[in-house]
Parts: C-alpha cells; sequence; structure tokens
C-alpha cells in the first residue's frame, strides 16, 4: 500500500479536485483514505499544516472534505485548526459533506457548537464500539453493531453540536461516532494502515507508556496492538470502504 505523497500526482493533471484533504501532523497521513480515493477514481488534494502548507481559503469548488487526526488537542490555540474550523462551517453551509477521523470529529464538533474535553480514560489500540442498531447507523455501518476499530485519543467530544446524533459508543467514549446533516464524524481511525501504526508506536509520546500501566483494560501495548492489526485490519478496510462509500453518497454534484 502506498503512502507517500505520489498521491498529488493524481490530482495534478485535473483542473479541479472532487475532494479536500486536511491533514495536521506529518505522522497522521491520509493511509487507507488516499488507497480508497485512489481506487474510485476520485481527484483529490491534501495539504499538511505541519509541512507549511496553508491550507485553502474556501472549500468552494470540492465536492467533498476530509479531516484527519492528529496528536494535537482540539483545543489547541494554533492557526490551523481554526483554520480547518473555519473550512468545515462553510462546507456545512454550502452542503459539502464532511467526514472527520479522530481529531478531525473533534475541531468538526466544536465548529458546529459541540464541546471537546480530555476524557477519563484513554483508547489505544482495537477496540469495539457499538451502534445503535438505528437506520441512520446501519445505513453507515451496515448489520455488523460491534465492529472492532482502531483507536489512539486522549479526548472526546462531550457535547455533541446541535442536531447532531451519536451513531456509535464505547464503555470508555460516548461518542464514537455522530452524523450531523451531511457529515459524519469518527473517534476512531478507519484510514489506519499498518504503516501508521508502526510509526505511531516508534515515537508514541511520553503519555503513552504511563496509559499502558494505568489503563490496561483500554490501552494496548505494542505487542498485543501488533497481533491485533494482523487480525483485525481486513475488516476494518471493509468498513472503511462502505463508510467513505456512505460518505461519497452525499458529495456535491
Amino acid at each position: 500500500m502506498n503512502e507517500t505523497l505520489s498521491f498529488d500526482a493524481v490530482a495534478a493533471g485535473a483542473s479541479h479536485a472532487d475532494v479536500l484533504v486536511l491533514q495536521h501532523t506529518l505522522e497522521d497521513p491520509p493511509g487507507y483514505l488516499s488507497t480508497w480515493l485512489n481506487m474510485v477514481g476520485a481527484h483529490w488534494k491534501v495539504f499538511c499544516a505541519e509541512a507549511g502548507e496553508r491550507y485553502p481559503d474556501s472549500v468552494v469548488g470540492y465536492r467533498a472534505l476530509a479531516v484527519l487526526g492528529g496528536e494535537w488537542s482540539a483545543n489547541d490555540e494554533r492557526p490551523s485548526l481554526r483554520h480547518a474550523e473555519a473550512l468545515i462551517r462553510e462546507a456545512d453551509a454550502l452542503g459539502i459533506p464532511v467526514i472527520g477521523h479522530c481529531l478531525g470529529a473533534q475541531l468538526m464538533a466544536r465548529a458546529l457548537g459541540g464541546t471537546v474535553q480530555r476524557l477519563s480514560k484513554p483508547e489505544i489500540g482495537w477496540l469495539p464500539i457499538t451502534h445503535d442498531g438505528s437506520g441512520a447507523a446501519r445505513e453507515w455501518f451496515g448489520d455488523q453493531s460491534s465492529p472492532v476499530v482502531f483507536q489512539w485519543h486522549y479526548e472526546g467530544v462531550v457535547e455533541l453540536p446541535p442536531g447532531a446524533v451519536v451513531l456509535a459508543a464505547s464503555p470508555a467514549c460516548a461518542v464514537q461516532a455522530y452524523t450531523v446533516g451531511p457529515h459524519l464524524g469518527m473517534q476512531f481511525h478507519i484510514e489506519i494502515t499498518p504503516t501508521k501504526i508502526e510509526s505511531w508506536l516508534e515515537d508514541p509520546g511520553s503519555v503513552y507508556p504511563v496509559a499502558v500501566r494505568v489503563h490496561p483494560e483500554t490501552v494496548q501495548d505494542p505487542a498485543t496492538m501488533r497481533a491485533a492489526t494482523a487480525i483485525h485490519i481486513a475488516a476494518s478496510y471493509r468498513l472503511a470502504d462502505r463508510l467513505y462509500a456512505a460518505w461519497r453518497r452525499g458529495w456535491r454534484v
């Protein structure tokens, strides 16, 4: 699986791009999202804030917006985070569907009137979530009610934006997935690949070793995480295909 910036070549020859991808940090690239976008023939562009690339001033001309994760807090006072929120609000006003991954979901909640805070328990590794079986949840997730997905977060959405509906939860995080209008926010990393996991484990941050000791029920050690990756990654790709396809059905014509 190619996770290099060669995906820019897909959009280079196009007069416009279908999808705008906002990447916050160097260590959190599009991953499987890039594979899926290329697989469906979408033209797309990615801008990475930590690489010094300024996000576009507007989403006008794009059909959809994807916002990735990253190690930063959604509440950090970083200009690029506030810029991302402004683009999310513009997309919402224009009816352009947004899909948020982890930090991206938190930024979408903030942008549209919700609240993000540090949770009492982090979630790191392959852990189950449960959707409520509603028609909306099945439209996004299908009939599998408790998929195992990859998590790496210390914060979460604690207050939803007006009009938002929770689709999935876990014991440690009440908002694992939510919709608001045509948008989907996911606390988990459906774009995950083994390459991304290995890069994160190479530099997991100073908080991670403490979290492994204090919260072994929700934070996996590297060996457990690697073994679980071999078991769950194929199903994660299948779920990603379904979630991204549902998002694509809302892309502006």
